[in-house]
């Protein structure tokens, strides 16, 4: 079996007091459960993630499930979202799933805002209305830009790893630095959908992008 580590990068101007990122799966999956310790530990201290292997995959997409959690936890949505009556707190996955159980694990049992996390695969771009958080796969590049527009004024998170995803008008995109997991924030994108992004989070990205 193949051993993924992850390495963790100090930066000390980063205060870790604000940040108390978790993530949690199911006792069935203890190797997972210490994955996402470790990736919540260092995203903590404002660290950055390395990944010890080639391309590892379920590595790579743990980490993604911890990050869409915790980006939960720090970007407040407008009244008529936040006030939604619902008791789940929705993260969609649009188009092909590369999370598999990995997503449903790390977010069993959590709450944010004391509504229950859940995580909901959807194929239409209309459905991505009721998700708080909307993670847009690789699968539905072609297609980025009309999901995009259908959803534009919902107060809708957009998450994605497609290339140049925030060009395109997306909110968040992870990247692969120097094989460490970081994600670049569009935040225009995010004001224009009446999101606002905590200042914390600001300082963990590798950029923002601030002008249109």
């Amino acid at each position: 079996m193949e051993t993924v580590t992850y390495t963790m990068k100090l930066h000390s101007d980063k205060d870790s007091a604000q940040w108390p990122p978790r993530g949690r799966v199911s006792q069935h999956c203890p190797s997972l459960l210490v994955r996402l310790m470790v990736v919540a530990s260092v995203w903590a201290l404002a660290g950055v993630f390395i990944l010890h292997s080639q391309q590892s995959k379920p590595a790579e997409y743990e980490v993604k499930a911890a990050y869409l959690y915790n980006f939960g936890r720090f970007v407040e949505w407008p009244a008529k979202v936040a006030s939604d009556k619902s008791d789940s707190f929705r993260i969609c996955v649009l188009g092909q799933d590369p999370f598999g159980r990995i997503l449903d694990e790390a977010l069993s049992g959590e709450t944010i805002d004391g509504k229950h996390v859940v995580a909901k695969r959807i194929t239409k771009s209309s459905e991505a209305v009721d998700c708080r958080i909307l993670f847009i796969s690789s699968s539905e590049e072609k297609r980025l830009n009309d999901t995009l527009m259908a959803i534009d004024k919902a107060g809708v998170l957009t998450v994605s790893d497609i290339p140049e995803f925030l060009q395109r008008g997306g909110m968040i995109q992870f990247v692969l630095d120097s094989n460490r997991v970081r994600f670049e924030i569009n935040l225009i994108a995010a004001q224009n959908a009446s999101l606002t992004l905590s200042s914390e989070l600001l300082k963990v990205a590798k950029a923002v992008r601030k002008r249109s």
